[in-house]
């Protein structure tokens, strides 16, 4: 079978090579799938940079959540156990996690609705507690995970603010429904939050980027707001003042969700089907603004490293070019 695989750390235009390899075997417990679509993932592209938290040994295949067919024909949601990741004609994953794909999606979107939208979910219902009226600001609205945020956020009956960096990532936050959209490039950030809700700030801030984006968030979260910490695309891990914190009566909270798959797994099909009920119902679609064929997987995991995409970019293998559910 072809597969993309990494012999050596660097950026993934440079590393990410096309080969013939063995179709990997199934250790006990997991299953062979046969890859219908794969969806890029930040985390892809910090693997291919040994910069993610998890190391896979050298060589392995990037693509850590697919679209997935199972040899008695089930279309499933997986996350591919590494080194044999998704991006690949077929990939191996744990048969107690695999998730039924909604019959309301596509593969590609398919495909996508898993880590951005369980991460989604988790930290505007579980840790934020996010409520109907409540205001909603995203970093990085026009993103893979930011776009997720926004339509689990106006799902939930708030009020949207989308952040983002540039006109055209401003009209697809617009499209996806955010109520306020800030362009951090052409806009005081602070002053448009501030003066897009009286004064009063956000009383959930979604912050899946770090660094200057963070300390926006600590100026304009409400009293009693929350800050979810989502993780840090901008490169920098801010050190947030607790001080600010107890002055301002707001709380910062941590989500890595990918805990839950070993702490709380029946939480995470809780979650699956509560997005499932979601996306049935059209309350959420994720946004698939890229359907490339297998040939064009490394250049696009650049592109999604280098943070020009909006939406999702989806990979689709050799045998499944052009084609849907």
């Amino acid at each position: 079978m072809q597969a993309w695989q990494v012999h050596e750390n660097g950026e993934p235009s440079e590393v990410m090579r096309l080969q013939d390899v063995e179709r990997p075997a199934p250790r006990d417990g997991q299953v062979l799938l046969k890859v219908r679509a794969a969806n890029i993932n930040f985390p892809d592209a910090l693997m291919c940079r040994g910069q993610y938290q998890v190391t896979p040994p050298l060589p392995f295949t990037p693509g850590v959540e697919i679209c997935g067919e199972t040899e008695d024909g089930r279309r499933v949601i997986a996350n591919p156990d590494l080194p044999h990741g998704g991006f690949a004609e077929y990939a191996v994953a744990d048969a107690a996690a695999l998730l039924p794909a909604p019959d309301a999606l596509d593969d590609a979107e398919a495909s996508a609705l898993h880590i951005g939208y369980q991460t989604g979910w988790f930290g505007l219902h579980r840790r934020a507690h996010l409520e109907a009226g409540e205001t909603l600001l995203v970093h990085a609205a026009a993103g893979g995970v930011g776009s997720a945020a926004v339509q689990l956020g106006k799902a939930a009956g708030a009020t949207v603010i989308g952040v983002v960096g540039g006109a055209d990532k401003a009209a697809v936050a617009r499209e996806l429904g955010c109520d306020v959209v800030v362009d951090r490039r052409a806009e005081d950030v602070v002053a448009a939050v501030k003066e897009a809700t009286g004064g009063r700030g956000a009383d959930v801030i979604y912050d899946p980027v770090g660094g200057q984006a963070y300390a926006q968030s600590a100026k304009v979260v409400a009293f009693e707001g929350r800050i979810v910490v989502v993780g840090f695309a901008s490169g920098t891990i801010p050190s947030p003042g607790l001080n600010h914190a107890l002055v301002k009566n707001y709380s910062i909270l941590g989500l890595h969700w990918g805990l839950y798959n070993t702490k709380n797994p029946e939480l995470v099909q809780h979650c699956h089907e509560q997005l499932t009920d979601l996306a049935a119902r059209g309350a959420i679609k994720p946004l698939v603004s890229e359907r490339v064929t297998f040939a064009e997987a490394a250049a696009a995991v650049q592109r999604v490293a280098d943070g020009v995409t909006t939406g999702r970019v989806v990979v689709v293998p050799a045998q499944q070019d052009g084609a849907a559910a």
